[in-house]
């Protein structure tokens, strides 16, 4: 197997990346500790098993022999991970207190519709699926790839559903009006 400068550049910043996008959460979660939740969705779990399924599929190292990534799978994994790894960060902020690993109404909860979220619903989702594809092109096979994203989208439509519903019980035509408008988690899809 020949070193290819590309590749290991590639991989470095994904990793730096993942990074970066993990720690966007150590606040917010620090803020969430103590926050009352009076509803929950517990059928989110079942999504994020889902995501997780695709980020397995995404991370395995299943290759044919000489397997090598393209440089242009390269170079949208170094440009699409630091877009994902940021738009994390801008979500987070906006959310604040009220980001939460499972779908969950707290006390006081706020319909957040500024920043990314005035945009997208879900940027945090959004931000996720970047760092998926960043992945995808780095790293992964294109037949788990596919898989990837497949079940990515698949989990993420459990969770957004799971957590709309909760939304909506909460904020009615408020939520209902700003679901008209805005995009789910991939712009311009609604």
């Amino acid at each position: 197997m020949t070193f290819n400068y590309l590749e290991a550049a590639a991989l470095i910043e994904l990793l730096l990346c993942w990074l970066a996008w993990a720690i966007a959460f150590i606040r917010p979660r620090r803020a969430a500790k103590g926050q009352k939740e009076t509803e929950t969705a517990s059928s989110s779990r079942w999504g994020i098993f889902v995501v997780t399924l695709g980020f397995f599929c995404a991370w395995v190292q299943i290759r044919p022999s000489q397997f090598h990534k393209s440089p242009a799978a390269l170079i949208a994994s170094m440009v699409i991970g630091p877009i994902a790894a940021a738009f994390a960060w801008w979500a987070t902020r906006h959310l604040g207190k009220q980001w939460r690993y499972v779908a969950a109404i707290t006390e006081g909860h706020e319909l957040i519709t500024t920043g990314p979220y005035r945009l997208i619903r879900h940027p945090i989702y959004a931000s996720i699926f970047g760092m998926l594809l960043a992945t995808v092109f780095a790293w992964s096979w294109w037949p788990l790839g596919i898989a990837a994203v497949v079940f990515y989208i698949i989990g993420t439509e459990v969770r957004i559903r799971a957590e709309e519903a909760l939304l909506a019980a909460r904020f009615g035509d408020q939520f209902t009006a700003w679901r008209a408008k805005t995009p789910a988690y991939i712009p311009f899809v609604r």
